[in-house]
């Protein structure tokens, strides 16, 4: 089985989701997404398998999200997420079955 993780060590929820994606006995690929900025291509295929719509795959505390407005196009923060990384939420799982925002962590088993 091959999954990816697009992984922030930092992050407790992230951290939460590797374990569980462990403990099933499958080691991911880890894609430390902060280190290793994401192409415009792959930040589209994985808001697009998720199913969730652009907005709701970022996160809004972060200093970058002040330069989002109503007005802000779908394109136009996909470029943002390009340029500051941490305004993608996380972590974004991908594998056979699918794509998810795993948050809660526990979601992470209907990949696996």
């Amino acid at each position: 089985m091959k999954i990816t993780i697009y992984h922030n060590p930092k992050c407790s929820k992230s951290r939460e989701t590797l374990a569980l994606i462990r403990e099933a006995g499958v080691e991911p690929e880890i894609v430390e997404y902060l280190k290793y900025p994401l192409s415009i291509e792959v930040i589209k295929k994985l808001i697009d398998e998720s199913g969730l719509s652009v907005r709701e795959a970022i996160r809004t505390d972060v200093e970058a999200y002040q330069q989002i407005t109503a007005e802000t196009s779908e394109t136009e923060i996909i470029e943002l997420i390009a340029q500051y990384p941490n305004l993608l939420n996380r972590p974004f799982v991908s594998g056979e079955k699918g794509t998810k925002l795993c948050r809660p962590p526990e979601l992470v088993k209907t990949l696996l």
